[in-house]
C-alpha cells in the first residue's frame, strides 16, 4: 500500500535536500518570532519600553506570514526540480 499523497514527489537526494532547507528557514523564522514576541513581552512591563514593544509584536507578527510562504516556496521549489528530472 503506497502512503504517498498528491504533493509527495520522488525525486531522492536532490528532493530531501531541497526539503531540509525549507524547513531550516522556517525554524529559524519561528525562532525569531519567539524572540521577537519574548522580548516584546518584556518592554511591555516598563512604560517606556511600551512603545519598542509594541513594535516588536508588529515585527514578529509580519514573520507570521513567512511561514506559509516558505511552504508554498517549497513545493514550487520541488515540482521545478522534479520536473527537471523527468526531462
Amino acid at each position: 500500500m503506497d502512503n504517498k499523497n498528491e504533493f509527495d514527489l520522488d525525486i531522492g537526494q536532490r528532493h530531501i535536500v531541497i526539503q531540509r532547507r525549507y524547513e531550516a528557514l522556517g525554524a529559524l523564522n519561528d525562532l525569531f518570532i519567539a524572540i521577537w514576541f519574548l522580548i516584546g513581552s518584556f518592554f511591555f512591563l516598563n512604560d517606556a519600553l511600551v512603545e519598542s514593544g509594541t513594535w516588536l509584536f508588529i515585527v514578529g507578527s509580519a514573520q507570521l506570514i513567512i511561514k506559509p510562504l516558505l511552504k508554498l516556496l517549497s513545493l514550487i521549489h520541488v515540482s521545478k526540480a522534479f520536473q527537471e528530472s523527468e526531462s
